[in-house]
């Protein structure tokens, strides 16, 4: 199964999107936050992206969504580290971090490969709550 990796400069944010996710993954996703610094203030975190990269793996690759700015340099810094050393397939969504986490879980519930789980994802950016 993929799994996913939320990554936000909020610790609380990471987490609670992952709680979310989950559940909307019906238990199935593996959704895992890597939110704050490393000493659990805002920020974002390299290491912190290594671990909950580890816990998500299963094998299937995993999914990145991160909420803005360093998020994303710290997310695609993994990526190129990750492509080099030739470790686990890991691809970065242009996704909304809350939204595009939960449409991510419920395609990775199904057993939907990696592209398929990111592709969910960036659809999110189209569900307008407002028309």
């Amino acid at each position: 199964m993929v799994g996913i990796v939320l990554i936000s400069h909020s610790p609380a944010l990471a987490e609670g999107a992952a709680e979310l996710a989950r559940a909307m993954g019906v238990g199935k996703a593996v959704v895992e936050p890597a939110g704050g610094d490393v000493d659990g203030g805002l920020g974002t975190s390299i290491e912190l992206v290594e671990h909950a990269v580890a816990r998500a793996d299963a094998g299937d690759g995993v999914l990145l969504l991160a909420d803005l700015g360093s998020s994303v340099l710290t997310a695609r810094t993994f990526i190129e580290d990750a492509e080099d050393a030739g470790d686990v397939a890991v691809l970065l969504a242009d996704a909304p971090l809350v939204e595009g986490a939960v449409a991510a879980a419920s395609m990775a519930a199904t057993g939907a490969g990696l592209a398929a789980v990111r592709d969910a994802a960036e659809s999110a950016r189209d569900h307008r709550k407002l028309r």
